[in-house]
């Protein structure tokens, strides 16, 4: 990726999620140019701290698509990327796939439920960001239906390449 004058990259996709509005300030404070997105439903809370420039990012590539993920109040995003090779499902705090978590802190996350034996949806997701649990596995069963999906990359543990239109499934069963 190419960088600007200010060693910014020229574009950068930096969801400001509720969770990372610390770092996503210090990047804006660093990087200027560099925009950040939130999904529109955690705008006003993520704008205290940090500027948002947009909830629609146009990333001037087709294969890229933002999506405000239903069920969540529109406080949640994801992206989607299709390339000759698959597509790659991003996701942010919806998915917890963290296995080697040990000690006080693998405690905690367990407990949270992003870490544990298989992928989830943590507890502390369904509480606090799940609202519509019928609209968000609609969601995750439709991103079932792509046929090109590799891997799904979650902010919280490891990427899923092996089966991930059926740990998709799985989550949404979780929901049910």
């Amino acid at each position: 990726m190419r960088e600007a004058a200010d060693g910014a990259p020229n574009s950068r996709f930096e969801d400001a999620g509720e969770v990372r509005v610390e770092r996503s300030r210090a990047w804006k404070e660093r990087y200027p140019r560099v925009q950040v997105v939130a999904p529109q439903g955690s705008r006003a809370k993520i704008e205290k701290r940090v500027p948002v420039d947009t909830t629609a990012p146009d990333f001037g590539d087709p294969s890229v698509q933002f999506v405000t993920v239903p069920g969540t109040h529109d406080r949640e995003a994801a992206l989607v990327v299709r390339t000759p090779n698959g597509t790659t499902l991003v996701l942010n705090d919806l998915v917890g796939n963290i296995r080697d978590a040990s000690g006080i802190s693998g405690w905690l996350l367990r407990l949270a439920g992003f870490a544990g034996e298989a992928t989830q949806i943590p507890r502390v997701v369904k509480l606090n960001l799940v609202k519509d649990a019928n609209a968000l596995r609609a969601q995750l069963l439709q991103w079932t239906e792509m046929d090109s999906l590799k891997r799904i990359l979650v902010s919280h543990g490891e990427p899923i390449e092996a089966n991930p239109r059926q740990t998709l499934r799985g989550l949404a069963e979780s929901l049910a």
